[in-house]
């Protein structure tokens, strides 16, 4: 039998009808929080990855191969983003890793990825210092260094605001990220603080901090939050009478503002993000389109960024020879990914590279504009 079996191989290569190659899986992880007070980012983002990856696979894959992507919940929680981590890369043996969402845990965990050689790629998190853990940390988020001053800037031309109240979430590596640079561009263009309150993940009455903010008189509110309790804090604040412009950072961007405080609690909110759902753009109505169309309902910012970022991993695998030794395809992957420029869902994209706090080359950041917009009446409008 074995004999027959060569020698019908053998007539089928003479014979020009060789068989088709056996095409290779490309495991990558993704490590997001599905479930937790975060997973109204993790589930948004898991949705833009598979999106994409759909689309890549039914477009031909990468050079053939299919990609293959190994979820796991990460639960918004440190010590599980470290379990995670570990798990998707000594054990599911994955090329890379997505995530983790949020800035805290990937401080804890992006280290795990950057001692074993291999890119963690986040796509959500914006506070500062993450790059610097390592060159295998790439991220496509736009910090909240680059995103908050031209927020502020934008909101002074366009409402005349002369002083302003801080509230911010003390005990988060992102919303305590988001206030040092919300300090700093309010110093810059000098811009008077009259109070500034804080708060803790968990809380959900903010009543003491807004009413001490109100007897302030602001012309606004800086609020450096998550949506878990950025939208509550709009929603007592709308009920103490407190009806000024409330300027966000990145957690604040997302369409759920709207059902978290409904009644036009949710009104005079005004976030900078590289996307926006009203940017007309070709590639981001094309992907607007089709999230809709799978997912029945519309996408958000960290849809649109996971979405883009696995075109940029797609770019750099097409570019990258898959050895199938995996520490050699880890390191071919990182190599080939600064060089990646994009157009996608969130415009045109190319990477920075970012120093540690020597001063050393370490990973990469985004290097995108942002687009500054307001909400009104349950949609985000871009302001020019």
């Amino acid at each position: 039998m074995q004999f027959k079996t060569k020698k019908l191989l053998a007539a089928l290569i003479v014979a020009g009808v060789a068989p088709a190659a056996h095409a290779a899986d490309i495991k990558l992880g993704v490590a997001e929080a599905l479930s937790g007070g975060a997973a109204q980012y993790g589930v948004s983002i898991r949705n833009g990855f598979q999106l994409a990856a759909d689309e890549i696979n039914a477009a031909g894959g990468i050079n053939g191969n299919k990609i293959v992507l190994v979820v796991e919940d990460e639960q918004g929680k440190k010590e599980e983003a470290i379990n995670v981590f570990k798990k998707l890369i000594f054990k599911d043996n994955v090329l890379m890793v997505f995530g983790p969402t949020l800035s805290n845990s990937a401080q804890a965990a992006d280290p795990i990825a950057q001692a074993a050689k291999t890119v963690a790629f986040g796509t959500s998190n914006t506070a500062d210092g993450i790059t610097s853990i390592g060159n295998y940390v790439f991220r496509n988020s736009v910090t909240e260094a680059d995103v908050l001053p031209a927020t502020i800037s934008t909101v002074k031309a366009k409402t005349g605001l002369k002083n302003v109240a801080v509230l911010y979430g003390n005990d988060d590596v992102f919303t305590k990220s988001g206030y040092d640079n919300f300090k700093k561009a309010l110093e810059d263009q000098k811009i008077p603080v009259t109070t500034t309150e804080t708060f803790a993940k968990g809380d959900v009455d903010f009543k003491a901090q807004l009413t001490k903010i109100k007897g302030t008189n602001p012309d606004a509110i800086v609020l450096s939050a998550l949506l878990a309790e950025g939208a509550p804090i709009m929603v007592q604040a709308r009920q103490l009478g407190i009806n000024v412009p409330v300027i966000g950072g990145n957690g604040m961007n997302s369409v759920k503002i709207f059902d978290l405080a409904p009644g036009g609690a949710s009104n005079n909110l005004w976030i900078g993000s590289p996307w926006s759902i009203e940017n007309k753009a070709p590639e981001n109505v094309k992907f607007i389109d089709a999230y809709k169309a799978k997912f029945n309902g519309s996408p958000d910012q960290f849809a649109a960024q996971s979405y883009d970022a696995m075109y940029i991993v797609a770019q750099a695998l097409k570019n990258t020879k898959i050895s199938g030794e995996l520490a050699k395809d880890r390191a071919a992957l990182r190599d080939a990914l600064p060089a990646v420029t994009w157009t996608g869902a969130t415009g045109a994209f190319k990477f920075r590279q970012a120093t540690d706090r020597a001063g050393k080359p370490a990973g990469y950041d985004a290097d995108q504009a942002p687009i500054v917009s307001v909400t009104k009446d349950g949609k985000y409008v871009i302001e020019k």
